[in-house]
């Protein structure tokens, strides 16, 4: 349990410092990363920290580099989030292996 909570305290702990180095982007930076928080969100959930910590990083940096930030992305931001998610467990994927082995369960009763 202690483990649980620990691990529970120090992603918000995480996020939060995460959250402020966001609001140092520029609007531009700021704009698309608060976007592809919502995309990456709504399909994985607290699997998304990592993957948003990484990004952050990748626009700190390009900020930096005085580049845009679709030189980051490309035109198509969706298809660079998908890409970052490729490897990632999605709710999607978790609900599509429950519904298989309830049924798969039920059936063999």
């Amino acid at each position: 349990m202690r483990g649980f909570i620990e691990k529970i305290i120090g992603d918000k702990k995480e996020w939060r410092e995460m959250e402020a180095r966001a609001k140092t982007l520029t609007d531009e930076y700021r704009i698309v990363y608060n976007e592809i928080k919502q995309y990456i969100w709504k399909s994985s959930g607290l699997g998304a920290i990592d993957v948003l910590k990484g990004v952050l990083g990748l626009f700190e940096e390009g900020s930096d580099n005085n580049k845009k930030v679709l030189e980051i992305t490309g035109e198509d931001v969706a298809a660079f989030c998908d890409e970052l998610m490729r490897d990632k467990k999605t709710y999607t994927e978790k609900w599509r292996e429950e519904l298989n082995q309830n049924i798969t369960n039920k059936l063999k009763k």
